[in-house]
């Protein structure tokens, strides 16, 4: 009868190995995998706290310290791996654990330390933001397809010294495999928020710098963002059936477009202040004995409807901002709820 082990066989696996190395010989198949799949918890569940509390609200940067710990554990453990004895002269299952831990280095050093840079700059654009998101995504890939090949690799292992791997999910796996999908759908639906945030921004500042043709494109790039992003809310189904960050974000998108409405009023008030200026420019340039009674109507005339443009503009301002203000804030509410609610957490 062949001995049994419990693997964890999932795309998701990370198969992270930290442990003491002890002075013994592995004269069982069974017992060389068995030591090796004992040390995969510890330093998953380094990784996992790292990834938890960054998906909990912690900047990466904030979490280095983290980071640095696990980089510190697949150091050891590789330095351990490699000096472990073949099994009866075959070194796959050896030589392809130290290769995952390379890769797992890799990861972590390079392209999770590229991501804490990218964090600083990620909110200065949507171009930006995606690209950190991108970043994440892609070094999940390289760890997810470093552990398809290691599994490969231990299946035959197993085959060929007639061990019975019993498949199934550990504890600390079916975390990972959870937190990736929570992430996943987090991620995606925040980039549609984001693109139509972002232009708001623009909208806003152009309209700080009175400038009518930025206003213009900004309001009506801003309309098309929040269009296309109710669009794409309908095609998303939320993780776990729960549609509440699709919701939250949808309305977000119904008060970017309401607001890209209003946009041609807003415009009006600093188009009526503009040539108003202009007016009094000219108004003040003659002496009062020079200006007729025209003069003075059509100034009268312009201050009416400045003062009633202005008044318009703050109520509308004034609507706009409790309006966005109440939609931002159960966004974010909303948002740190699902983080909660789905994220595992792990200490």
């Amino acid at each position: 009868m062949g001995y049994k082990l419990k693997l964890a066989a999932t795309a998701l696996l990370f198969l992270m190995f930290s442990f003491r190395m002890q002075a013994q010989s592995y004269d069982n198949a069974g017992d060389y995998m068995d030591y090796i799949f004992k040390a995969n918890d510890a330093l998953t569940q380094k990784y996992l706290t790292y990834l938890s509390a960054v998906s909990h609200g912690k900047s990466a940067r904030k979490v280095e310290k983290r980071r640095q710990e696990v980089l510190n554990a697949i150091s050891d453990t590789r330095f351990n791996i490699m000096g472990m004895p073949p099994f009866k002269g075959d070194r796959t299952l050896k030589d392809t654990t130290v290769a995952y831990l390379k890769m797992l280095n890799y990861v972590f050093n390079d392209q999770y330390g590229k991501i804490v840079n990218m964090e600083e700059i990620a909110e200065q654009s949507y171009d930006a933001m995606e690209a950190y998101l991108l970043a994440q995504e892609k070094a999940q890939e390289k760890l997810e397809e470093a552990s398809a090949r290691q599994y490969e690799t231990q299946k035959q292992f197993a085959k060929k010294n007639n061990i019975n791997l019993i498949e199934g999910e550990n504890e600390v796996s079916a975390k990972m495999k959870t937190a990736n999908a929570v992430m996943k759908h987090a991620d995606e639906v925040y980039l549609i928020f984001f693109k139509c945030y972002k232009q708001e921004a623009y909208l806003i500042d152009a309209m700080n710098r009175k400038n009518l043709t930025g206003m213009e494109q900004n309001n009506n790039a801003m309309q098309k963002f929040a269009e296309e992003g109710l669009e794409k809310l309908k095609n998303l189904k939320g993780y776990n059936n729960d549609p509440s960050l699709i919701v939250a974000c949808r309305d977000l998108m119904n008060f970017f477009e309401m607001e890209a409405g209003k946009g041609a009023a807003m415009s009006d008030f600093y188009l009526k202040e503009e040539n108003f200026n202009k007016l009094k420019k000219q108004f003040d340039a003659k002496s009062s004995s020079k200006r007729t009674q025209e003069d003075i109507d059509q100034y009268n005339k312009a201050v009416n409807e400045l003062n009633t443009a202005m008044n318009d503009f703050k109520k509308t301002n004034n609507e706009l901002n409790k309006a966005r203000t109440a939609a931002i804030n159960n966004w974010e509410k909303v948002y740190a709820k699902y983080l909660d609610t789905y994220m595992p957490t792990q200490r």
